[in-house]
């Protein structure tokens, strides 16, 4: 017979961490606003919440990986807003925060979730920040209980 496998986002008995970038923070708090919402709504206690704000999306990596290497935490949320500008930066920045945050989840066998707009308008950034298009901390939160919950049923390296 197969087995089937398949998260739910539950909240009960989860650690969650945050890390937001202060960059951008127009987006990137109704971001962490989204993401705590449905945190609280999927039945994570708030005392098992911990939000970290950083300078911008660079430095989302080095406190994930903290919180992630603490055995404290389920899950990290990072978020973040990265809109395109006059130069290529955009590019520099979203490539190695996506491929260091992708690292870190195989690394640490967690949950890492990639809640970084990557957009070229304020106007998109707006529209996935609870906007028209929904809100992205909010999704990776549910995403993050899901894999959580998915994450316990398989099995173990032993």
């Amino acid at each position: 017979m197969v087995r089937i496998y398949r998260g739910e986002p539950q909240g009960e008995a989860v650690r969650v961490a945050i890390v937001v970038a202060r960059y951008n923070e127009t987006i990137t708090g109704k971001l962490c606003d989204g993401a705590l919402t449905t945190l609280a709504a999927k039945g994570v206690a708030e005392d098992a919440v911990e939000v970290a704000w950083v300078p911008g999306a660079w430095e989302l990596p080095v406190i994930a990986a903290r919180f992630a290497r603490s055995g404290q935490f389920h899950a990290v949320i990072c978020l973040g807003a990265v809109i395109k500008g006059e130069t290529t930066h955009d590019q520099y920045i979203n490539s190695q925060v996506s491929s260091t945050l992708g690292q870190l989840a195989l690394e640490c066998e967690m949950p890492i979730m990639f809640g970084v707009l990557t957009c070229n308008t304020l106007e998109q950034a707006l529209h996935r920040a609870g906007g028209n298009v929904g809100n992205k901390g909010s999704e990776a939160a549910e995403a993050a209980l899901e894999m959580v919950h998915l994450m316990k049923q398989l099995p173990r390296e032993e």
